[in-house]
């Protein structure tokens, strides 16, 4: 292998290196501000009353001292993914935002696993599931240690 080769063949690695990281950085900030924006919108929604709250605010005095599993029995708030059927409640609405911030990282992998698979680049393209499968894993509540 020439020089010449070798430094073609760097050249095209640090292109590789330079689309990955572009594609990663594209994807993650269009998913925080769609999160960003989804909190945005539901704090507005609350407090101008367009989403009715799951909690009457006149009842949240005297429940705030309770221990949480007597304030989700008295307050009929599901535990786990179950906030999602009451998401159109304005104080529940905030965790759709939440939900796409902590999962703002997925669409990127995604992203990057799709253009490893299209490279041929498949053990880059397996580390990127197996990084998807833990994350998605870990956010189905399957894995509550007890809880």
């Amino acid at each position: 292998m020439t020089s010449e080769t070798l430094t073609t063949a760097q050249h095209l690695h640090a292109q590789q290196q330079r689309d990955e990281s572009r594609r990663y950085a594209l994807l993650l900030d269009w998913s925080t501000r769609l999160g960003v924006l989804a909190l945005l919108l539901a704090f507005a929604a609350y407090i101008f009353g367009i989403l009715p709250p799951h909690v009457p605010l006149d009842q949240l005095p005297g429940l705030w001292n309770l221990p949480v599993d007597v304030y989700l029995q008295r307050t009929a708030t599901p535990q786990g993914w179950g906030w999602v059927a009451l998401a159109y409640h304005g104080d529940l609405a905030n965790l759709v935002g939440i939900a796409l911030l902590a999962g703002s990282s997925l669409a990127p992998l995604l992203g990057l696993m799709l253009l490893y698979a299209k490279r041929k680049d498949r053990v880059y393209a397996v580390i990127c599931a197996v990084i998807l499968a833990v994350l998605l894993l870990a956010a189905s509540g399957l894995l509550t240690g007890g809880h």
